[in-house]
């Protein structure tokens, strides 16, 4: 059961527990889209939509709601904030990094053995906003790196290639495939194992044979990448720690 409480609407889990999911209306939505983010979980959902349409909506995917939630650990320990000058850890390609600070002519990113140092140039008007574009831009360079070297090695076995790669925070999935055959893989994987973004690269390649989620389709994933099963237990395990960490190193800089 859910009732409504002004943007927000709770639900009855199976379980017997109680969640509040945030409302949200979009004038380009063209149907109801529920995504669940380290911050709890969201409804977006067409202008002129039906309250008994959301709710009947959210019954309908309360189990998979109730996963999710509890995957993300929302009752964890906060992530201490990014502050200018102050060294903090967090993982980069699966492993601890310190992240520590310097004075530079310009702004920029160096990756040592254990560390990223970010220059930032003085006066430190901004600083942190700078910080967090340079990190962006370095997780994300890092990620075409891999997919520049692993792709040439894929696309002839799976006979299909994508039209283009874009590479951008993403609430809830770790990537996916538009209906143009452009693959978006989510900046978090940056921090995680190469291991787990090889296989989202080819879970989301597979897609470009098999465009659901079927026998077929993890046929062409085992054939591909056989430790699959693996690398997506992993993401499932830890993946929301990932998300987090993400959140907190370049918040404000990319949707």
């Amino acid at each position: 059961m859910a009732s409504e409480d002004g943007d927000w609407l709770e639900l009855a889990t199976p379980t017997g527990g109680t969640i509040r999911v945030l409302k949200a209306a979009h004038p380009r939505a063209r149907r109801l889209r529920l995504t669940v983010t380290p911050k709890g979980a969201r409804l977006t959902y067409p202008n002129g939509t039906h309250v008994a349409q959301m709710t009947a909506f959210l019954r309908h995917h309360a189990g998979w709601l109730e996963q999710k939630l509890g995957e993300f650990h929302l009752d964890a320990v906060p992530l201490p904030s990014l502050r200018v000058g102050v060294p903090t850890t967090f993982p980069f390609r699966g492993e601890d990094v310190v992240l520590d600070w310097a004075e530079g002519t310009y702004p920029r990113v160096d990756h040592e053995p254990g560390s990223l140092v970010l220059s930032i140039p003085r006066p430190h008007t901004r600083a942190l906003l700078v910080a967090r574009g340079l990190l962006a831009t370095h997780f994300e360079a890092q990620i075409r790196r891999d997919v520049s070297r692993w792709l040439p090695a894929y696309i002839p076995q799976i006979n299909a290639a994508p039209t283009a790669l874009r590479i951008r925070p993403l609430k809830s999935l770790w990537g996916s495939l538009d209906t143009r055959d452009r693959i978006n893989l989510d900046l978090a994987l940056a921090l995680a194992p190469p291991a787990a973004l090889r296989y989202v690269l080819v879970h989301e390649l597979c897609h470009l044979k098999v465009r659901n989620h079927s026998p077929r389709f993890w046929h062409w994933v085992e054939s591909v990448f056989p430790d699959h099963k693996e690398q997506r237990a992993w993401l499932r395990a830890n993946g929301s720690a990932l998300k987090r960490q993400l959140d907190r190193l370049i918040a404000d800089v990319a949707d």
